[in-house]
């Protein structure tokens, strides 16, 4: 799914300098399957939105996979993101890497599901994130404060807070989805207190063992769950009188969900394999599995891919289900990758002026 690094200056070695071994610059595999793993989900969750209706179960499921795969992922973000210091490099990597795309993808799909939705007149608006760009605006905005986070005291519980006092305030308005950017906020902070080793306690033996029973309890109080309240909690985009409770029901549920789904993030991460496979260089391409995807989901419903009956039945879920995760998986091969670099991953260098120190240097390079 989303582009999670970010692009750091390096200092040239000293010529006597010994060049540090290849080992070192290369991906750590576990993250790639992380977030491979992740937009499968991504995918499938959406895949299973119409069919929560006609079953229980699958309306379960959506419920308990919505409860921890977008946490997964931005707490990933976050993580990735603790070297983010506003360098100039890295405002560059921010305006090509979220804002060009964003822009693109924005108008992309308002214009796109003018057609699906069949309403020529729906605007395009830059400031009123359109279905799956929520996330691009996101994380623009918390890279942005990554330097501020990282030098307040308890980050996290100021966080959680900001986010509790979200939920109470229904006229935030949807300007670049502020409210879910800041319901959301406290897994990115979490992910920028993060170390490699917490990584490690989650995945040895004992955590995944237990991963199999609090999997399996949480789907049990999804199931339970399901007519007695809304899932829409869990997309974190309203608050809590929008969702038709009362405004203190956001007060008890950001903690209460925040808790359940760091439960839930831990059991996912423990299951992700360390080593390289099959998949993981497809983690390097989460973002365009995840910006395209969601084309294939609207023209779903315009084709009525849903209508026969028998999607509606336990094989035809089970059959969405592997459509889904083989859709997006294509949709993260190196071949899409480099067709569409040019709207994802934009070279922009011709938009920003040389670094005057960088151009010094290679002056005198070329005079020596």
């Amino acid at each position: 799914m989303p582009k999670h690094s970010v692009t750091a200056v390096d200092t040239p070695p000293a010529p006597a300098t010994r060049p540090p071994p290849a080992l070192s610059k290369e991906r750590d595999a576990f993250f790639d399957n992380v977030k491979y793993a992740a937009i499968v989900l991504v995918a499938i969750g959406h895949a299973w939105e119409p069919l929560r209706d006609g079953s229980r179960t699958v309306d379960a499921l959506y419920m308990l996979v919505y409860a921890f795969h977008m946490p997964a992922f931005i707490v990933v973000s976050g993580y990735f993101s603790r070297g983010f210091e506003g360098r100039p490099e890295q405002l560059k990597r921010l305006l090509t890497g979220l804002v060009v795309p964003y822009v693109v993808f924005e108008t992309a799909y308002t214009l796109f599901t003018r057609w699906t939705d069949q309403e020529p007149d729906r605007p395009i608006s830059l400031l009123d994130p359109l279905y799956l760009t929520w996330f691009l605006a996101a994380l623009f905005l918390w890279r942005l404060t990554t330097p501020l986070w990282q030098r307040v005291r308890l980050p996290l519980p100021l966080a959680l807070a900001v986010a509790t006092l979200a939920t109470l305030s229904p006229s935030i308005g949807n300007d670049l989805d502020l409210q879910r950017a800041l319901q959301f906020l406290p897994y990115f902070v979490l992910g920028l207190s993060l170390k490699p080793e917490h990584f490690r306690m989650v995945r040895r033996r004992a955590v995944r063992i237990a991963a199999v029973p609090v999997f399996a309890g949480a789907f049990v109080v999804a199931y339970w769950a399901v007519p007695r309240m809304t899932g829409s909690w869990f997309y974190h985009r309203d608050s809590a009188e929008e969702l038709g409770a009362p405004a203190w029901y956001g007060a008890v549920m950001t903690p209460v969900l925040f808790a359940c789904s760091l439960v839930l993030v831990a059991c996912f991460l423990s299951w992700v394999p360390g080593r390289r496979l099959w998949c993981t260089v497809l983690g390097t391409g989460t973002l365009y599995g995840y910006l395209l995807h969601g084309f294939v989901a609207q023209s779903s419903k315009y084709f009525g891919w849903y209508d026969p009956a028998w999607i509606h039945r336990p094989l035809g879920a089970l059959v969405v289900t592997a459509v889904a995760a083989v859709v997006v998986t294509l949709l993260c091969t190196p071949p899409v990758r480099r067709v569409l670099r040019f709207v994802v991953e934009p070279d922009m260098r011709w938009l920003f002026r040389r670094d005057a120190a960088r151009a010094a240097g290679d002056r005198a390079a070329v005079r020596g």
